[in-house]
């Protein structure tokens, strides 16, 4: 069994040979960028704070710095996580050790050695789990999906459909229905956002059969539709049909089926675009960037993401900002630097300092492309505590109080520069444009009051001063295992070791930054 169908999809800048698409290139104000960026890391929050008074208990909590807030705390500000299809919890419902994961997308030789010129599809893959006894097994795991992406704070998925009605293959035109059933099932709260894929199947159509495509979605209970009964449309890469093309589309999604469209494009290129979308946009997103030189917490440049955000509210839309923790993409040879942590904090605040109404988590599963937030080998439910921290100050509009101290690890398990067992023909290289690669160990650190961080990686120890509230020790990246301990006076008071040590002779060259929680 092979998934061979498989969309490339690029923050900001690409020319493959898959699609040719040009954009826009444009200097970013990183000289600033970066000193406030340093700014932020090193100083306490100044934001408003709730006391854990506010907060009604929830037994998520526990494994969080902070009181998650009640619903009434929230502000109406909402956060979708894309669904990428072709990567469920399993593929084959197999013994983990064996199953398709294993033996096909994380070995060199998998699918008949398809990809040994770069080492193996993947990288991570879904957190593992034992089989289920159950012919509904894979509507079992997309309920589990929703309930772990609930916990985690967010409104619903923003689901890639990647194929045609007519394509009745699991990953193909299945998963979008029974996704909207799961999310039924388990929250009748919880949205699925129709996000056709126009790099995909749908590139070819016409505006009629894209809105036959689309019609049957629109009467499914958890469809995201907006307060007055619009059913959202946000398409991926919308920019691959001309703002005539979707006008068409709206119209006979009205005309042909009653259905008012509330339309939400998503592009590649936010800023070309913006101006013949307007029309016809409830609001617009970009897929956006995934560096902190890509992502600068303010300047002057109207393509800056603060400036896009900015553009689209003076046209009267709404904004979905973009929020990515990395990027690694072994098959198309290329990555981004993250900077640990740097990148999703950059991010999380741009959403909140431009006002963003809506985020997109980008995104839940796509493996392929190392941007996944959903519980994994690679980092377990401690990347969707880190970022909560983020979530809940977009949600309430103030930074949640620290009541629990608390320490993530943020490393890689080589350095960029390490030479694997498995050479790979076509190594991963940095993205033009990309924040300059780097290798170090990142402590972050949610403080009830200042203290000391102790960071040991292999036989070196780097020691911080801490103050309370959010901040980052960072320390060189060695051979070894890494943990750390936080210490206040003669109390630690938090500790977290990493589940994989450094190597320098990986089995493969992987780029992805690993994630561990002092309260996992």
């Amino acid at each position: 069994m092979s998934i061979r169908t498989r969309h490339i999809r690029t923050p900001w800048i690409r020319k493959t040979a898959k699609y040719s698409f040009e954009t826009i290139c444009f200097t970013l104000a990183v000289i600033v960028a970066a000193a406030l960026i340093a700014a932020y890391n090193t100083q306490p929050r100044s934001a408003p704070t709730y006391t854990p008074a506010s907060f009604s208990a929830n037994p998520e909590s526990a494994a969080l710095p902070f009181d998650i807030p009640p619903k009434s705390a929230l502000n109406g500000k909402l956060v979708f996580a894309h669904y990428f299809p072709p990567y469920p919890v399993s593929i084959d419902n197999a013994n983990p050790s064996g199953d398709y994961y294993a033996t096909q997308y994380l070995t060199v030789n998998g699918e008949n050695n398809k990809h040994v010129r770069y080492g193996g599809f993947l990288r991570d893959r879904p957190t593992p789990r034992q089989p289920i006894a159950d012919t509904q097994w894979r509507q079992r795991d997309l309920e589990n999906e929703v309930r772990s992406a609930t916990a985690a704070g967010i409104d619903g998925f923003s689901v890639d459909i990647i194929a045609k009605a007519t394509d009745t293959s699991w990953w193909g035109s299945t998963v979008p229905t029974a996704l909207i059933k799961a999310a039924a099932a388990v929250d009748p709260n919880f949205k699925i956002m129709l996000m056709p894929d126009m790099n995909g199947a749908f590139k070819n159509m016409t505006a009629a059969q894209m809105a036959a495509e689309m019609k049957p979605y629109s009467t499914m209970a958890s469809s995201f539709k907006l307060n007055d009964g619009r059913l959202v449309i946000s398409p991926f890469l919308a920019e691959n049909k001309t703002a005539g093309w979707w006008s068409e589309f709206i119209t006979l999604m009205k005309n042909s089926y009653g259905i008012n469209v509330a339309f939400v494009p998503v592009f590649l290129d936010a800023a070309a675009n913006r101006n013949s979308f307007a029309s016809i946009s409830y609001g617009m997103s970009n897929w956006g960037n995934r560096n902190p030189a890509g992502n600068p917490l303010s300047g002057s440049n109207p393509n800056s993401p603060m400036g896009l955000a900015a553009a689209a509210h003076s046209l009267g839309k709404i904004w979905m900002q973009p929020v990515a923790f990395q990027d690694v993409r072994p098959s198309q040879s290329i990555y981004d630097e993250a900077q640990n942590s740097q990148n999703l904090q950059n991010m999380w605040q741009i959403a909140i300092a431009s006002n963003s109404e809506w985020v997109q988590l980008v995104t839940w599963n796509d493996y392929s492309e190392g941007t996944s937030f959903a519980p994994s080998v690679g980092h377990g439910r401690a990347l969707l505590d880190m970022s909560s921290y983020g979530l809940y100050s977009f949600r309430t509009g103030a930074s949640p109080a620290i009541v629990r101290d608390t320490a993530y690890l943020i490393y890689r398990n080589q350095s960029v520069s390490a030479v694997p067992v498995n050479r790979s023909a076509a190594p991963m290289t940095l993205r033009q444009w990309s924040s300059p690669a780097r290798d170090t160990v990142e402590v972050l650190s949610f403080l009830t009051a200042p203290a000391v961080v102790k960071v040991t990686v292999g036989t070196t120890t780097t020691t911080c001063n801490a103050p309370a509230g959010m901040s980052s020790c960072i320390a060189p990246l060695k051979v070894g295992s890494i943990k750390a301990s936080v210490v206040r006076g003669t109390t630690e008071v938090s500790r977290v070791s990493s589940h994989a040590a450094v190597t320098a002779t990986p089995y493969n060259q992987n780029l992805e930054y690993l994630v561990d929680s002092s309260r996992r």
